[in-house]
């Protein structure tokens, strides 16, 4: 059963769910977690206390509103929009990353967070 939860940035916040995976388990369970995020394009990214290899939803291939983790940086990406790397309206992520999720809200509404000083990621 996914879990809810919720993402704040700035005065911004959205809801979102965590899939039922054994990483988005190990996600949720070290929630509540606030961080100062870092930005590339319209993906907040930071790292998260949670170590991975890629799993079986290891993709490079993510749309609007998914939440990632990439092992390469124990980091956990909230894709809001295109990246750098992007060559349409779908964001690209730097390498491949496991899906933990998605934003069940309006993930465009991040783009007014950014430059947010902290992020937030708590249980709904």
């Amino acid at each position: 059963m996914p879990t809810p939860i919720k993402i704040t940035a700035g005065s911004i916040s959205v809801t979102a769910e965590l899939d039922d995976t054994p990483l988005a388990k190990a996600v949720a369970a070290k929630l509540p977690y606030e961080t100062a995020p870092n930005e590339w394009g319209d993906e907040f990214y930071f790292g998260f206390p949670v170590q991975s290899g890629l799993d079986e939803t290891a993709t490079q291939k993510v749309k609007v509103g998914d939440i990632g983790f990439w092992p390469p940086g124990n980091a956990m990406a909230i894709f809001f929009g295109p990246t750098p790397m992007s060559s349409g309206p779908d964001p690209v992520p730097a390498s491949a990353v496991c899906i933990l999720g998605r934003i069940t809200g309006d993930a465009t509404l991040l783009r007014k967070a950014i430059g947010a000083p902290r992020i937030k990621i708590e249980k709904a």
